[in-house]
């Protein structure tokens, strides 16, 4: 396949996404390994003292933590200027599962800004930060998800902010962020979430949460809000929700609220997945997502491919998007529906219709239930120039509604039908 050299509305690729060099640094300036700052793993919480080498890393003009082997337990944690982490191999930062070692600030999630709990490592404001290494950051969610699901089995209309839980890693307004080859497994809530911030690379990473016995609720791998210039490469996904999803705000006036954005210039790249809900989603908090492309990747199960929720309470717009050379398993292979959890409309009348289009969909390999779970909404939302070329699927369903969108676009496309295929059994989508 040839390399691409533009994304799909023609807007040159930056050589930053193929360059490298950067992706696998020794360490940035002095290092300091915490065991001679009197940091240790004896189990108890470590916090206040991995804060104050922190901020006296930073005072000192910067330079690279470094966690040996060992698990080291903590509570919430603020990078700064100029520190970078890294994780030896057997190095574990490992989040304390008591709720009051993270102390509520002024935050971002699920599409808005308010009070809520901090991520257990957090970076805000910094130009230039990195957390790599062998090592693993390690939630420790499994008291944060069996509270979630006992208070879901009282009131089943329980949301993430009723069962409020720490996020593993969160950067805002950053630039310059590097993630490579950590482990982050066993969120308490969404893996890694990234809000405004530019030129962003996730490499090797790992992302992993259980679907079973019991499921790490709304553990997103990589949640992508409002940033632009975003490359995920070689990494592996296993989550018990979607893997990338792609956010920006919601409600009705969401398109004109300052702290809402676009998503653009984002390349997911040789990648492995295992069990998650959604390959790639946009949405459900997500404005505007543009020049999106996705290539080179494995699925091994899952619920959906490629999803497309479509809020009537937001104005939303979801275009030019190219997944291309693609094999796995999911119980969807292409669905664009209405999506109406906790839909609000505020009392607007005059809520724009929103659009999806300019999607091109190439050379995949997939065994599905559904091929072409589409659904037209008109009234909502407009369906327009979707192209599905070279596509070999097997599926139970392999019926296509041409009429649910404009200008759909067919080529040498392979159908096959088959018996019903079994996937893991897990936990409502939150």
């Amino acid at each position: 396949m040839l390399k691409l050299t533009c994304f799909p509305d023609g807007t040159p690729i930056d050589p930053w996404f193929s360059d490298t060099a950067g992706e696998w640094p020794e360490g940035s300036g002095s290092c300091f390994r915490i065991q001679d700052y009197g940091i240790r793993a004896d189990g108890t919480i470590q916090t206040g003292k991995l804060q104050a080498l922190i901020d006296s890393v930073s005072g000192q003009g910067g330079g690279t933590i470094v966690i040996p082997e060992g698990t080291y337990l903590t509570g919430a944690l603020y990078l700064k200027q100029g520190v970078h982490l890294r994780l030896e191999r057997g190095g574990v930062l490992k989040g304390s599962d008591d709720v009051r070692d993270y102390p509520l600030c002024e935050t971002r999630i699920e599409g808005e800004n308010c009070l809520y709990f901090p991520a257990l490592i957090n970076a805000i404001g910094l130009d230039g930060v990195s957390v790599t290494g062998e090592g693993t950051i390690d939630g420790n969610g499994m008291r944060f998800w069996e509270q979630f699901w006992l208070r879901r089995a009282w009131n089943p209309g329980c949301t993430n902010k009723d069962e409020q839980r720490p996020r593993l890693f969160f950067a805002s307004h950053c630039t310059n962020v590097l993630l490579a080859g950590v482990t982050f497994q066993n969120s308490p809530f969404w893996t890694t979430h990234v809000y405004k911030c530019r030129f962003v690379k996730y490499i090797g990473c790992r992302m992993l949460s259980p679907h079973a016995p019991v499921g790490g609720p709304s553990t997103d791998a990589i949640d992508i809000d409002a940033c632009s210039d975003v490359l995920v490469r070689k990494c592996y996904m296993a989550v018990n929700d979607d893997a990338v999803a792609l956010k920006g705000g919601k409600g009705p006036w969401a398109d004109t609220a300052p702290e809402n954005g676009i998503n653009e210039r984002i390349i997911i790249e040789d990648c492995e997945y295992g069990f998650c809900h959604g390959c790639l989603t946009f949405g459900s908090e997500n404005i505007h997502s543009r020049n999106i492309i996705m290539q080179n990747i494995r699925v091994a199960t899952g619920y959906n491919f490629l999803w497309f929720k479509l809020r009537p309470d937001t104005p939303q717009c979801y275009e030019h998007v190219l997944v291309q050379n693609i094999e796995g398993k999911t119980a969807n292979f292409l669905n664009i529906n209405p999506w109406t959890q906790f839909f609000d409309i505020k009392g607007r009348t005059d809520m724009p219709v929103s659009r999806c289009g300019n999607i091109t969909v190439r050379g995949c390999r997939f065994e599905c239930d559904t091929y072409f779970n589409v659904k037209a909404d008109e009234a909502h939302y407009h369906l327009h120039d979707i192209a599905l070329e070279d596509l070999e699927i097997t599926a139970v369903d392999i019926s296509c509604d041409t009429s649910a969108v404009e200008n759909l676009a067919v080529r040498d496309v392979r159908l096959s039908k088959k018996e019903g295929i079994e996937y893991p059994d897990s936990v409502t989508t939150i």
